[in-house]
């Protein structure tokens, strides 16, 4: 389901209740009238089963003794189709193909198996003997194999396209911790993301669970996401989608992020690095605002020369610290004492690190000689002006 910014607006930490509950409602009447549907079709299998071992009497058995192998084959259906909807559709397919090339192997062996003077005890076993472990080869061989397989590795391997273009193609899925960093209002406001945004349901319900919590800190946190977001929504040039859950989709929020990206093909917009490292491990293309940043962040050449205001004492001895515009850290040696006051230094070396960029320096010494100079010349200047003899001028 995909809506316009228009027809979309994010409720205030207030009245955000609302749309869950009536969510929650919807999802668990269409599962329940589901489950009632798929337990009345069991019903009339077994029904069915029970019927036609009746009409047939297999094996000599009448009446209920009948019936109740109907039941039993019934049931034992019902306990594959409980261990196949387990499997990932990979395998499933897998083993459907191997399954029929097994029975292929195993039809022309028995070809070959007829042709000889053996018995017919013999050829049938024999035959059946074949269909039996060529089929089960082919089946635990080829789920196992298609099962490994990336979604998509069939289809390129085979030539063919995986199907008809996405709704959601070439989509960025917002994580909830890029929407409360706030700068991925700013980065689409200068055009620097194309095709439509996607936020998912179980997004805005985190969101709006951490506006609701009793932390002030959180429920600001929260507030601030639902805000970025009803920002990029009154963007002209930007399209945002809610994504609906799927149903019976459980796991944490990053888990159910990862799974949507898979099937919608869709990229991830995050600034959480457990994530990043986790979806890029299953071929998921990762948008990191941070990385983004850190390149933009303007290169600095040990020598060069900058102007920045000493905020604190560093770890070290007399070393001080200061910040620039765009939060990059800089240490500057001997610094210690001029605390609260901007200085000039001389970059001595850039240190890249997992969290950003770190500049290290140490006092400007031709700013300060020339601040000496200007002193001590201002000086002189004041000595000159000064009269040598002032009782002689007061005369």
């Amino acid at each position: 389901m995909s809506r316009t910014p228009s027809e979309l607006s994010v409720p205030d930490s207030s009245d955000t209740t609302l749309p869950a509950r009536n969510l929650a409602v919807n999802s668990s009447g269409s599962v329940f009238e589901l489950d009632w549907t798929l337990w009345l079709f069991r019903a009339c299998l077994a029904g069915a089963a029970a019927a036609v071992t009746l009409s047939l009497s297999p094996f000599g058995l009448h009446g209920w003794f009948a019936a109740g192998l109907g039941f039993a084959l019934a049931f034992v259906i019902f306990l594959v189709e409980h261990q196949l909807k387990r499997s990932p559709s990979p395998g499933l397919l897998g083993g459907a193909i191997g399954g029929l090339f097994g029975a292929l192997a195993a039809l022309l062996v028995s070809a070959v198996i007829a042709r000889t003077s053996e018995p017919e005890a013999t050829k049938s076993f024999l035959e059946y003997s074949a269909l039996l472990g060529f089929g089960y080869v082919g089946v635990t061989l080829g789920s196992r194999k298609f099962g490994a397989l990336k979604p998509g590795s069939l289809s390129r391997l085979l030539g063919v396209s995986s199907g008809g273009p996405s709704v959601h193609a070439d989509g960025k899925l917002l994580d909830t911790s890029v929407l409360i960093d706030g700068r991925i209002a700013e980065i689409c406001e200068a055009h620097f993301l194309e095709g439509p945004l996607l936020v998912p349901q179980f997004v805005l319900h985190e969101l709006q669970s951490i506006a609701d919590s009793p932390d002030g800190l959180r429920r600001q946190r929260g507030r601030r996401g639902l805000e970025v977001l009803q920002r990029i929504q009154k963007l002209q040039n930007i399209e945002v989608r809610i994504i609906e859950d799927v149903p019976g989709q459980t796991g944490e929020v990053d888990r159910k992020l990862v799974e949507l990206a898979l099937r919608l093909r869709a990229k991830i917009v995050t600034n959480d690095f457990n994530l990043n490292k986790v979806a890029s491990v299953q071929g998921i293309a990762i948008l990191n605002v941070n990385l983004l940043a850190n390149a933009l962040r303007p290169a600095v050449l040990p020598g060069e020369g900058m102007r920045v205001f000493i905020l604190r004492e560093g770890k070290e001895v007399n070393q001080g610290v200061a910040y620039l515009e765009d939060g990059t850290m800089v240490v500057v040696d001997a610094a210690r004492r001029l605390i609260n006051k901007t200085v000039d230094i001389l970059v001595t070396s850039v240190h890249q690190t997992p969290a950003g960029k770190m500049i290290f320096g140490r006092l400007d010494d031709r700013s300060d000689g020339s601040a000496a100079m200007k002193q001590a010349v201002g000086g002189r200047s004041e000595r000159a002006a000064r009269p040598l003899y002032p009782e002689s001028n007061a005369d």
